[in-house]
C-alpha cells in the first residue's frame, strides 16, 4: 500500500481509527465485512462468539487445516476472539461490562434476539450513551417483513437485483455473487458508524444504525425507481446488456475470450466506429445517434460482436486503448493474479500464517496517503484472546475466568 507522504511524518504509523474499539456479536458475512474495515484501519475489534461453537463463518466456504474457513482467515483479519455465551446471565454480564467500555457495537441477529437476552439498544445505550449500535438484519428492525429470516440471495431477489440478471427468455441468475448484498450491507454499515461518529464528535451521544439486507441492493440500482415512478417502465433482463447505451456489452473474440466495452455517448461511439474501421457507422443518418442505435440494438451489438470474433482479446484492448473506447478483459480470477495493474497497485496481499502457511487475500480499500490501514494477522482462532480481554480488558481474575469456564458462559 501507500506510503506515508513527506509532509506526513506526524502521522508516520498511525490508523485513523486506532482508538476505537468495536464489540462485533455479528456472524457469516454483513457484520463481520463491517467491522472488519474498522479493523483494517486501527480500531480494536473484539468478536464474540459461542464457546465451543464459534462464528458459522468458521465452516463457510473453503476448508484449511487450521479447521477454518479461506472466508474466516479473509475477513476476520485483525480481529480479537473471545468466547462468550450471550444467552446466560454471566455472558451478558460480560458483554455490558465490554460495552461500557467500547465505542462500537455490530450485530446483524434476528429483529428481537437481542432484547430476548435483555440486550437491546434500549439497555445497552445507558450503560454507555456514546455507544454506536449497528444493526443488519434481513429486512431491517421494522415493517411488516421485520421477523422474517434473510440471508445475500433473498435479499438480492428482493432488492430488485436477480430480477435483471440473465437473458430475456431464461429464468433470473445469481447476479456474480449471492453474497453481494452482505458486503454491501458491511460497507454501509462501515459507513454508517463513520457517520455517527462524526456526529458523536458534535453531541457526545451515539445513536443506532439500522440495515435491511435488501436496501443497499435497491439503493444501488441507478434509475430503477424513478424511471418506474415516472414512465411506469419495468426494466427487463437484458443479459449483458446495458439499459440506456448500446454497444454497452461483453463481446467474443477470436481466441475463445470476451471483452467488455462501454460506449456510454455518441463521442464514444465514433471513436469505436473508427477503431472498427468503419468511421461511416457514427454519421447521423447510420448508428452515431443514441436513438438509433437503440432502436437497431441487436443489430448494433451483433455487428460489433462479428468484429470483435475477428480479432484476439489482447489486439482488441490494444486497439481500444489507441482510440481511446473505454474496455477491459472479462477476466477469471487465474487472470486476475496474472494482471501487472493488480500487482502494481498491490491489490493482492499475501499474508503469512502459522496454521495454514500463506494466504492471498484482496487487499484494502480504501488507500490512504498519509494514515494507510494494515492486515496484522488473518482470522484468529476460537476464543485466542480469552485472557487478554476478559482478564486485561474487564480485570477478571484466573479464579473467575475458570469458574466461567466451568460454566461454558466462556
Amino acid at each position: 500500500m501507500n506510503q506515508p507522504s513527506s509532509d506526513a511524518a506526524a502521522t508516520a504509523g498511525l490508523q485513523p481509527l486506532d482508538d476505537l474499539r468495536v464489540i462485533d456479536l455479528s456472524s457469516f458475512i454483513s457484520g463481520p465485512f463491517a467491522s472488519v474495515q474498522l479493523a483494517e484501519f486501527g480500531a480494536e475489534v473484539i468478536k464474540v462468539e459461542l464457546p465451543g461453537v464459534g462464528d458459522a463463518l468458521r465452516r463457510f466456504g473453503t476448508p484449511t487445516d487450521s479447521g477454518d474457513s479461506l472466508p474466516w482467515l479473509s475477513e476476520c483479519r485483525n480481529k480479537k476472539s473471545v468466547t462468550i455465551d450471550l444467552r446466560k446471565p454471566d455472558g451478558a454480564r460480560l458483554l455490558k461490562a465490554l460495552v461500557a467500555k467500547a465505542d462500537i457495537l455490530i450485530e446483524n441477529f434476528q429483529p428481537g434476539t437481542l432484547e430476548k437476552w435483555g440486550m437491546g439498544w434500549e439497555v445497552l445505550q445507558p450503560i454507555n450513551p456514546r455507544l454506536i449500535m449497528v444493526r443488519i438484519s434481513g429486512y431491517g428492525q421494522t415493517g411488516p417483513y421485520r421477523d422474517r429470516p434473510g440471508f445475500g440471495r433473498i435479499a438480492n431477489a428482493f432488492g430488485g437485483l436477480s430480477f435483471l440478471a440473465g437473458y430475456p427468455d431464461r429464468p433470473p441468475v445469481t447476479p456474480g455473487s449471492a453474497t453481494i448484498p452482505d458486503y454491501l450491507s458491511g460497507a454501509y454499515g462501515a459507513m454508517g458508524v463513520l457517520l455517527a461518529l462524526q456526529a458523536r464528535h458534535r453531541t457526545g451521544r451515539g445513536q443506532m444504525i439500522d440495515i435491511g439486507l435488501y436496501e443497499p441492493v435497491f439503493r444501488i440500482l441507478d434509475e430503477l425507481a424513478p424511471a418506474y415512478h415516472q414512465k411506469s417502465y419495468v426494466r427487463q433482463r437484458m443479459g449483458p446488456g446495458t439499459v440506456n447505451v448500446v454497444p454497452h456489452s461483453h463481446y467474443p473474440t477470436a481466441d475463445n475470450r470476451w471483452i467488455a466495452i462501454a460506449c456510454t455517448s455518441d463521442k464514444i461511439f465514433e471513436r469505436l466506429a473508427q477503431a472498427m474501421g468503419e468511421p461511416h457507422l457514427a454519421e447521423p443518418q447510420a448508428w452515431g445517434v443514441l436513438a438509433h442505435r437503440e432502436r437497431d440494438r441487436e443489430q448494433v451489438d451483433r455487428h460489433v460482436g462479428e468484429f470483435t470474433s475477428r480479432h484476439t482479446r489482447d489486439h482488441l484492448l490494444q486497439l481500444c486503448e489507441q482510440f481511446q473506447v473505454p474496455c477491459g478483459p472479462v477476466y477469471a480470477i487465474d487472470e486476475i493474479f496474472e494482471d501487472p495493474q493488480y500487482a502494481a497497485r498491490g491489490n493482492i496481499l499475501k499474508v503469512s500464517d502459522p496454521r495454514v502457511g500463506e494466504v492471498a487475500i484482496p487487499n484494502l480499500v480504501p488507500r490512504l496517503s498519509d494514515t494507510p490501514g494494515s492486515v496484522k494477522w488473518l482470522g484468529p482462532s476460537l476464543g485466542e484472546h480469552n485472557e487478554e480481554i476478559l482478564g486485561g480488558l474487564l480485570g477478571l481474575d484466573e479464579a473467575e475466568l475458570e469458574r466461567l469456564k466451568n460454566d461454558g458462559v466462556v
